[in-house]
């Protein structure tokens, strides 16, 4: 893909992504071939964000789900999801990850092609944990950030060692906490705020919002005013990165997964729309609707 002038916003349709094929799999591509996926995440009190980030990952076409949750809703997790290979990971009294959990998890980090950090967790320690974990793996995967998981940007040295493999999902109230503003200061101008963090961070931010933003480090910046209002529901962020993380598994770049992903994430929510009205649509849905749009702008 071109770089685009930093004055420039590219809007994300579906000439753009024509325009910007995902890497092609072979016809006979196994399970290896589109990569494995790491889901990090789960609490006692949130075990569901992961199940359904792990389901928009595998619906954007990655090979491997493993799950990496609290040990105590480690079966529950595995019953609701016979696709996912489940890690039972030690925990707090809280039912929180314990910040000790990345050390259960050397080899999984070291074969996976996407991590995802976040999605149901609380506990920033254990966060921070994963990350170094992670950056000291000899595997360069793509990580996503959501969630709890935003927090350690402030530990800007971090995601300047990751040369560019964060993707950080935030929405605006996470962003205004992230950078010390009211949520009104972030949605006055999100171009702006979302390319000043991301070359400030040194990560591919997306903002989400009513018009979700896509900046990457370099100044260029891509917008999406697809979607509808019955995306605003629990569980939709978790799917957005759900489908980050699956389309960086099999081998997007992260400034094409994150486009990818937001365009997928909202005609998928326009489909529910056409189909069931514009609001009560369930996040759990949106996963399944992916791989028909994923057939149609393959034509």
């Amino acid at each position: 893909m071109s770089k685009t002038k930093a004055s420039r916003v590219v809007a994300i349709d579906r000439r753009l992504l024509r325009g910007w094929p995902l890497p092609e799999l072979a016809a006979n591509a196994d399970k290896q071939a589109r990569g494995d996926v790491l889901v990090v995440g789960g609490s006692r009190e949130l075990p569901g964000p992961v199940l359904l980030a792990a389901a928009a990952a595998l619906r954007a076409g990655a090979g491997r789900i493993q799950l990496g949750v609290a040990r105590s809703i480690a079966v529950g997790v595995g019953t609701a999801f016979p696709e996912a290979r489940v890690l039972w990971l030690p925990e707090k009294s809280n039912g929180e990850l314990a910040h000790h959990a990345a050390a259960s998890l050397r080899k999984e980090l070291a074969g996976c092609r996407a991590l995802l950090v976040g999605p149901g967790m609380r506990d920033e320690a254990a966060v921070l944990a994963l990350l170094r974990a992670a950056l000291r793996s000899e595997r360069d995967c793509s990580i996503v950030l959501d969630a709890a998981a935003l927090r350690v940007l402030r530990k800007r040295a971090l995601t300047q060692h990751a040369a560019g493999r964060v993707i950080a999902t935030p929405h605006a109230g996470e962003m205004a906490e992230l950078w010390g503003c009211t949520r009104e200061w972030v949605e006055k101008d999100p171009l702006q705020l979302a390319r000043e963090a991301a070359r400030t961070l040194g990560v591919t931010l997306v903002l989400k919002g009513v018009r979700t933003v896509v900046a990457m480090p370099d100044g260029d910046a891509f917008c999406n005013t697809n979607g509808n209002s019955g995306l605003a529901t629990s569980g939709s962020g978790d799917t957005l990165s759900g489908l980050i993380a699956g389309l960086a598994a099999r081998g997007a770049e992260p400034a094409q997964a994150a486009v990818w992903g937001v365009h997928l994430h909202s005609a998928a929510g326009d489909a529910l729309k056409r189909k069931q009205g514009p609001l009560g649509y369930l996040a759990r849905e949106l996963a399944a609707e992916v791989p028909g749009l994923l057939a149609r702008l393959a034509k």
